[in-house]
């Protein structure tokens, strides 16, 4: 695909569309990693005005926390979660991973968010324009990359309504992810033969897929950027990007259809909230289909979301060891209004 010169030679456009496509149905949720938990909860509970929805560790390194943030239920399509590492060193960004993770806004909002950031001491670049949407970017405390995009129709999903941030302001949930790669057809030819995406856009070296009903909540873009270096997965970057699926039968479904395309797939995984099973891209970046039950209500009430430290029941025995190892947790400090 690629010269000397690194451009991009002339393709030839994916157009071959799974079965059974709407079975995805967008983004389920992104995770990251980050350093200090507490760092993490004043940021995106504080600043940016997410409800932490459920605290829990590592169910594969229980000596982490798990936090999970999103709407007032912490709904499929708004959660964004954390492994937190104290002490970690940091990842490089590069190819082969989710560089930017972007969250929904109602347009006109990006001055208000220009402001609160500024208030809170975030660096933050001037809004861009890309393809049909304007973006804030900017880091989170560990320098992982956001993005904000107002765009009309984000009022159509609901906002944490109890945030310091107000509702004509706040975050609707997640608009997409950016992954950056090497090339373009490998990837491209999975997500439309294997998954179900279409494309859905480009320019420059931005090519845009859509899945499920398309729009907010179900649009990947691939950056290509030949002559980067691999990224690094540790704080500060994505550990991987979640998929959803309606339930069980869809993802057993998923799972033999996706080998049958030469994709190395994991078992079924209890996740409590959900069931995952994981495979890796063309290009290296970790993808999940997580079912959309049971949710985050299964074990805490609705009021009571993200209050107290949930584990699931093989992990219980050993909560006194489990409490004593992690660092305390207390609420955000809130950000500007």
């Amino acid at each position: 695909m690629y010269g000397g010169s690194g451009k991009a030679e002339p393709r030839t456009r994916v157009v071959m569309v799974a079965e059974h496509a709407n079975d995805i149905g967008g983004i389920h949720h992104v995770t990251a990693i980050a350093g200090d938990p507490q760092g993490n909860v004043d940021f995106y509970a504080g600043v940016l005005g997410l409800r932490l929805v459920k605290r829990t560790v590592n169910f594969d390194d229980a000596g982490a926390y798990h936090l999970y943030y999103g709407d007032e239920l912490g709904r499929p399509g708004t959660i964004l979660t954390f492994f937190a590492w104290p002490g970690a060193p940091r990842g490089r960004r590069g190819v082969g991973q989710v560089t930017a993770t972007s969250f929904s806004v109602p347009e006109g909002a990006l001055g208000y968010w220009a402001k609160r950031l500024e208030e809170a001491g975030v660096e933050r670049d001037a809004p861009v324009r890309r393809l049909d949407h304007e973006a804030l970017i900017f880091p989170d405390p560990d320098g992982l990359p956001l993005e904000l995009v107002a765009h009309a129709g984000a009022e159509a999903r609901e906002p944490w309504r109890k945030a310091s941030v107000p509702e004509a302001h706040a975050i609707r949930g997640l608009y997409g992810v950016t992954l950056a790669e090497p090339g373009y057809e490998a990837t491209a030819a999975m997500l439309t033969r294997a998954m179900g995406f279409r494309a859905a856009g480009e320019e420059g070296q931005h090519f845009r897929f859509e899945v499920g009903s398309g729009g907010a909540g179900g649009r990947l873009d691939i950056l290509c950027v030949p002559d980067a270096a691999p990224g690094r997965v540790a704080v500060g970057t994505v550990h991987h990007v979640a998929w959803r699926v309606p339930g069980a039968a869809e993802q057993r479904a998923w799972r033999r259809r996706l080998e049958r395309h030469g994709l190395d797939v994991t078992p079924v995984l209890d996740r409590k909230y959900f069931q995952s099973i994981y495979f890796r891209e063309p290009g290296g970046v970790l993808f999940e289909l997580a079912t959309d039950p049971p949710g985050f209500t299964v074990d805490e009430l609705p009021e009571r979301l993200g209050m107290g430290l949930m584990l699931p029941a093989w992990l219980e025995p050993y909560r006194n060891r489990i409490e004593a190892a992690l660092p305390a947790l207390g609420p955000p400090v809130v950000g500007h209004a």
